[in-house]
């Protein structure tokens, strides 16, 4: 499993621009000793369990514990409210999910020792795809398409809503500019433009509000046996536009799977690809941006990410 909790949305163009800044906030080491005197502290009879650090993590840190758990700490996350959307509603959406996804099993709360908090939640098992791959396409395709349907149903009036996620493609021009700006190959920056422009013109969600992950990118899901077989990190969780999450199609799975998707999945029109296929050219240059990052060694950027990110934008520019 694995842990990332990066912006794909209006905002993150802030965080990309000021990683400085938000690097600041590690005042607390995190160590393996760190976590065994939290568990001490707040729940002893986990604290006999092996930890082990998973590597990665941006907002948060993750913590193997035992074989089945994980800890997953609060870093450079500014507020403890993604950790605590995902306590209030992964208990509520998991029961309904065809694949594993965290489980929040236990709370740590902040202390003099950690001023932040802190949740014990179940281990999915699997390789992060941003480290393996797929070949079973057109499995995986079937699978995705599953989970989405599931988790794609109208969400309660009480909700999350999110202001750097969600919006319509048009409302993301600045972070898609700024992508566009940084990244983008000359071979290629004519065909990217089209395919935003295409989902900027195209009609907004008139539907209900529902469930949607909103940031599904390579090492926010996880494979096993040449499919996808679970699917981490909710932080980013909110009700709207499905779009966001139906860009999937192009930056997880193989090149000649997005027909099979869309048929499986049923329920997207014509606007609605157009806007999940813009957005997918977004999240596939804010990759190629964090691979760049992670040759600066900024915390959260990972050099192999540039080129998941270059082979998902190829796909949604021959779509």
């Amino acid at each position: 499993m694995t842990d990332t909790d990066t912006d794909t949305g209006t905002d993150t163009e802030i965080e990309v621009g000021t990683d400085t800044e938000v690097g600041t906030d590690t005042e607390v080491e995190i160590t393996a000793d760190l976590v065994r005197d939290l568990l001490k502290e707040q729940h002893p009879d986990l604290a006999g369990l092996a930890v082990r650090e998973v590597a990665g993590g941006w907002g948060n840190q993750m913590w193997r514990l035992g074989d089945e758990l994980a800890v997953r700490m609060q870093r450079m996350d500014p507020t403890p409210e993604l950790q605590l959307k995902e306590r209030r509603w992964l208990p509520v959406l998991a029961p309904r999910l065809p694949l594993p996804v965290p489980r929040p099993v236990r709370f740590g709360e902040p202390s003099e020792r950690f001023p932040k908090h802190w949740t014990v939640m179940t281990w999915v098992p699997g390789e992060p795809l941003d480290h393996g791959a797929i070949s079973r396409g057109d499995h995986a395709a079937d699978t995705l398409a599953g989970f989405l349907r599931a988790l794609h149903v109208e969400a309660p009036a009480e909700a999350p809503v999110s202001t750097d996620f969600g919006a319509h493609p048009r409302d993301c021009a600045d972070g898609f500019e700024h992508f566009y700006e940084a990244v983008v190959p000359d071979d290629i920056a004519a065909d990217v433009r089209a395919v935003w422009d295409d989902a900027v013109a195209a009609h907004a969600w008139e539907g209900p509000p529902v469930w949607v992950h909103g940031d599904l990118h390579p090492a926010n899901v996880v494979v096993s046996d040449g499919t996808l077989t679970g699917v981490v990190d909710f932080g980013a969780l909110f009700a709207g536009d499905p779009a966001w999450d139906l860009a999937a199609a192009w930056v997880l799975l193989p090149a000649g799977t997005t027909s099979r998707f869309f048929d499986t999945y049923a329920r997207a029109d014509e606007a609605a690809i157009r806007r999940a296929r813009g957005l997918a050219a977004m999240r596939s240059l804010f990759l190629m941006l964090m691979g760049q990052n992670g040759d600066r060694g900024l915390p959260g950027g990972k050099p192999h990410w540039g080129p998941r990110g270059r082979a998902a934008l190829d796909r949604a520019l021959k779509a």
